[in-house]
């Protein structure tokens, strides 16, 4: 069976741009915040891994006139404590109008299909809800039939992307002209608070606000892309009060312990075991400890500077197969479930990924899970 064809990647982020040491500079100085505190921002944003990020809230922009003081109060340098319903509100206008372009610039470049060849639409986010919902916003706004399937992945965290994926694989699996456009928002920037609480810091120095679209389909591609070649979810329940996703009075309140990336380097191997397993040569070089050797590239999601260093330290992996993860870490910080798209479209637009070069993707999530996929880099370099 041909495998189907993730093509057509592409990335969006909001305008406003977050520079790191000014955004530290701003949570360390809140009122009320303790010494410890204080010392504990300073550290968890320094070592981040993270130089820029972007948000929706143009009211941070620090170069521009305030747009408002919902969220930040320039005169007083205080950061504000807006309810979830104003949050909430903000995303569904922002992250609809990021649904639309994202998804619109995927069908823009593709050269084999159109809105009319559309056939199902899945969206992703955790970071905000409503009806009718992305999905219904995406067929409207691009002139999409009305009988498209319509699927929406929600309040899943960051790992979301990966399912999508594989929904989308099965899609084309049961109907070889299945054309299915997958589009991620996350808006993570309007979560972000002062706080005391570490786990809420390490959210703070790390979060941000992106989006990404590809197109799936078995019709052979044009273009460079990635086949889908095998999907697996694995668990490491020890992990399950680490990493979790909740809804608080003042905005959805990320759990991410300092425990996170020391569970993910011990359970590393068995998550992805399987995967390999069903090709004997991958198997093997798995089992020897040679797996970076015959697999390429790797597409982690960046979800810390720690995350990427244990998983490069369990799998014995180069500095050069971290890179494109470290590197939209630095440039874009961790968003959700966009992240790991970033990755992959970095690894698209690398005329040294030749094609047939085999990429392993993965991205973690609450539970602890961890979800996994076996790519292979489909035509030329410089043809993305």
């Amino acid at each position: 069976m041909t495998a189907a064809i993730l093509r057509s990647l592409q990335t969006i982020v909001p305008d406003t741009p977050l520079h790191q040491d000014e955004v530290r500079d701003v949570f360390a100085a809140q009122p009320g915040l303790g010494r410890l505190a204080k010392r504990l921002v300073t550290t968890a944003f320094d070592g981040s891994g993270v130089r820029t990020r972007h948000t929706v809230l143009r009211e941070l922009d620090l170069t521009a006139e305030p747009e408002g003081t919902h969220f930040y109060d320039r005169a007083t340098g205080e950061l504000r404590e807006p309810g979830t319903r104003l949050r909430n509100d903000l995303y569904a206008v922002e992250a609809e109008r990021l649904f639309v372009a994202a998804a619109r610039r995927a069908l823009d470049t593709d050269p084999q299909f159109g809105p009319e060849d559309v056939t199902h639409v899945i969206t992703v986010s955790c970071t905000g809800f409503h009806a009718p919902g992305p999905d219904y916003a995406i067929v409207r706004a691009l002139g999409l039939s009305d009988a498209v399937q319509r699927y929406h992945l929600g309040f899943m965290g960051c790992y979301a992307s990966m399912p999508a994926l594989r929904c989308a694989a099965q899609f084309c699996a049961a109907d070889p002209d299945a054309v299915v456009l997958v589009v991620s928002v996350e808006l993570c920037t309007l979560h972000l608070r002062s706080s005391e609480d570490p786990d809420a810091i390490i959210a703070s120095s790390l979060f941000a606000d992106g989006a990404a679209a590809g197109i799936v389909s078995a019709h052979p591609a044009q273009g460079r892309g990635l086949a889908l070649d095998r999907f697996h979810t694995a668990i490491a329940p020890q992990g399950e009060k680490d990493m979790a996703w909740t809804i608080g009075d003042t905005g959805f309140e990320m759990v991410l312990s300092t425990a996170v990336p020391q569970i993910i380097g011990d359970s590393i191997h068995e998550a992805l075991r399987p995967l390999f397993a069903a090709e004997a040569d991958l198997g093997a070089a798995f089992d020897d400890e040679r797996i970076g050797d015959v697999v390429q590239h790797w597409a982690i999601h960046p979800g810390g500077r720690s995350i990427l260093d244990h998983v490069q330290s369990g799998l014995a992996l180069a500095d050069e197969q971290l890179t494109p993860a470290r590197d939209v870490l630095r440039d874009y910080g961790n968003m959700s479930s966009a992240t790991v798209l970033f990755v992959l479209r970095a690894l698209l637009d690398d005329d040294r990924v030749l094609e047939g070069e085999r990429v392993s993707a993965m991205a973690f999530g609450p539970g602890l899970t961890a979800e996994s996929a076996l790519l292979t880099v489909t035509g030329p370099a410089g043809d993305a």
